[in-house]
């Protein structure tokens, strides 16, 4: 299938990107909101467009035509207020989900917050970003998309081990984001992740044997 990824200048996007280009099954096009982005996905011979979250929804689903899946990994990044948060994590997710809607593209990734659905533990030095994500992971859920909502824990720049922890509920702990773009590449077409969504931290399970016993 051919893939849409927002936030594909992020840490996760970039790994996924690459991975997405190296597969055999996949094709891709890299969603990044700055021109000068661009040049890095040029060089390895990857479509990219050029289209903010904060503009409107057919901006996006224009920018998303011809692909079969999306994946959301965009950000407003830790150094932004909770007004970024909102209009990126919250409404920008909004606006692809409805762009996908809107288009016919039924395969949808969330890249969440680990126990975004569970108020309870939330971090409360960043509430907002849990707020924005928890609501933006709800219309997913009450969208009729394909979905997919992944949750990953403390998120590191360490190489990936292939090995995961999957599930609804798991202990905290922390992932590379290497594993969560793996992870996300093995999802598209795991037809156990269907309609599910699950927290994601390093573990002792290969990824595709996590994902089918979810």
């Amino acid at each position: 299938m051919k893939v849409f990824v927002v936030g594909a200048n992020g840490q996760i996007g970039k790994h996924l990107v690459d991975l997405l280009n190296d597969s055999q099954e996949h094709r891709v096009r890299a969603m990044i909101r700055k021109e000068e982005q661009r040049k890095h996905f040029e060089k390895n011979g990857i479509e990219s467009v050029v289209v903010s979250l904060t503009g409107s929804v057919e901006e996006i689903a224009n920018a998303a035509k011809g692909c079969d899946a999306i994946v959301f990994t965009a950000g407003s990044g830790g150094s932004t207020g909770a007004d970024q948060t909102l209009l990126i994590d919250l409404d920008g997710a909004v606006k692809t989900i409805e762009a996908a809607e809107n288009l016919g593209i039924d395969r949808f990734i969330m890249v969440s917050a680990f126990q975004a659905n569970n108020r309870d533990n939330w971090n409360e030095a960043i509430k907002p970003y849990y707020v924005a994500k928890h609501y933006a992971d709800r219309a997913l859920l009450q969208s009729d998309l394909l979905y997919t909502i992944i949750r990953p824990g403390g998120l590191v720049n360490e190489p990936g081990t292939g090995k995961v922890t999957a599930a609804e509920g798991v202990d905290r702990g922390s992932i590379s984001r290497e594993d969560v773009a793996r992870t996300i590449l093995a999802a598209l077409a795991e037809e156990n992740t269907y309609r599910r969504s699950f927290d994601l931290v390093a573990g002792d399970t290969a990824i595709s044997a996590a994902l089918r016993k979810i």
